[in-house]
């Protein structure tokens, strides 16, 4: 009402020869990305989806139709991370959206650029530490590690069915609640095993114990829970990946932290070579020296 009787003013005061300026109408934050569209998920009408930066809702039943190829979906409009912030361009990440396109060129859209910059909220000092060069050492040192566990952000659970069951401790106090065969890996890392998931669940205040399919469903979710290991996880390693890399150990060490039992030392070399492969790559792609101590 307000804006209307400003504007009445305004065509009074220019029927006189009086230049008004009225306030322009403030554009609103895009709003958040809803869970990334998946090709196995099974839409019924009234789902919505996030795809290509865009949010996106079913009108009727779909499965394996990409949001924009038909009429069963109905664009909601662009999307970001909501709160009036850069709709998730950047946020101060050391990898642009253009530079992590061009790292994962054939990814799955479960794994948005969006998604990883929801994450890095959960673990600040992440690619954040040291000089420049260092934090986007860094930046490639995990995204060389997750482009390798998952075939360039294409897998999004682990694909040998059979090991699905060896995943649950049942000696945990805690047990496994969502079923012997439930803790299989998901996400950038792989995550597995029944305490693992309680242990990334209870430092980011979700609980993956009782529904680890999470991590399999919400982008931000499986790329927080890959950062929770890198950040806090010396796995069969000494120091965490952070750690390795902030501190000077070097690439090499990044790997033992994630698979050196069965890959350092000789176990595996051609895996070895793979990760490094990509780390250089990557640090190719961000502009920085790979630095010392590749192998493990």
């Amino acid at each position: 009402m307000l804006r209307k009787l400003l504007t009445l003013f305004a065509a009074l005061c220019t029927a006189v020869g009086v230049a008004v300026m009225l306030p322009a109408a403030s554009a609103g934050a895009a709003p958040a990305c809803v869970t990334a569209w998946n090709s196995s998920t099974v839409y019924t009408g009234g789902k919505t989806a996030s795809y290509n930066g865009r949010n996106w809702y079913a009108k009727w039943w779909t499965q394996n139709e990409r949001p924009g190829s038909s009429d069963v979906w109905r664009d909601e409009g662009a999307c970001g991370t909501g709160g009036g912030d850069d709709g998730g361009q950047n946020n101060g990440f050391v990898v642009s959206e253009a530079q992590f396109n061009q790292m994962f060129p054939n990814r799955n859209p479960f794994y948005t650029y969006a998604g990883l910059v929801n994450a890095l909220k959960s673990y600040p000092a992440f690619a954040n530490t040291g000089s420049d060069t260092v934090k986007k050492q860094e930046a490639a040192a995990f995204l060389a590690n997750v482009s390798h566990e998952t075939a360039g952000l294409y897998y999004i659970v682990e694909q040998n069915t059979a090991n699905y069951p060896h995943y649950c401790d049942a000696g945990k106090p805690y047990g496994c609640p969502a079923g012997q065969a439930a803790y299989y890996g998901r996400g950038p890392i792989q995550l597995s095993w029944n305490f693992n998931y309680k242990a990334a669940g209870d430092a980011l205040g979700i609980d993956l114990l009782n529904n680890p399919w999470r991590v399999e469903q919400d982008p931000a979710v499986a790329m927080s829970t890959g950062l929770w290991y890198w950040n806090t996880q010396n796995g069969p390693g000494t120091m965490t990946g952070h750690n390795a890399m902030v501190n000077g150990a070097g690439f090499g060490e990044t790997i033992r932290s994630i698979n050196g039992t069965l890959e350092c030392n000789g176990g595996n070399p051609a895996q070895v070579q793979s990760r490094v492969t990509r780390y250089q790559q990557f640090t190719q792609i961000l502009g920085v020296p790979t630095g010392a101590n590749l192998y493990c």
